[in-house]
């Protein structure tokens, strides 16, 4: 029954176009050399990753800006990605659930679960998307 559950957990992340990363070895594929916005997805088993973070997360990307590539780890299931994972996000504390935002490869920006926690789907949403427009859009763009 707990493996169903996980797979669902999962599923509904990876359901939004989001590449699982379940290993170091894939973490090391893909943060050190991704371009653009990447927005790694921390995902988790606790309440508010099911009531806030993954509702947000699929409400959030229906919004016109958005990161060009999402990835995503599964921390208490994948440890060793998860435990990778953390350490591009530079001098950030492990949370989880989390989002975390690298350009080009480096740290940039972190949603931890204190601003998730306590907060409906639909606040942590408008987190999101303002951070989407912040580092995803036209203004980030011509910045960089």
């Amino acid at each position: 029954m707990y493996d169903i559950l996980i797979k669902q957990m999962r599923d509904e992340v990876t359901r939004l176009g989001a590449q699982e990363l379940r290993t170091a070895a894939e973490v090391d594929e893909v943060l050190p050399n991704a371009k653009g916005v990447t927005l790694v997805v921390v995902n988790s088993t606790c309440g508010c990753a099911a009531g806030a973070s993954r509702p947000a997360l699929a409400k959030a990307l229906q919004h016109s800006v958005s990161p060009d590539r999402i990835v995503t780890v599964f921390a208490g299931q994948d440890k060793e990605a998860t435990a990778r994972a953390r350490e591009f996000f530079t001098d950030q504390p492990p949370s989880s659930p989390s989002f975390a935002f690298m350009r080009d490869s480096k740290f940039v920006h972190m949603i931890h679960r204190y601003q998730i926690e306590g907060h409906t789907a639909d606040q942590v949403a408008a987190t999101l998307t303002n951070t989407f427009e912040k580092l995803c859009g036209a203004e980030a763009k011509q910045a960089v």
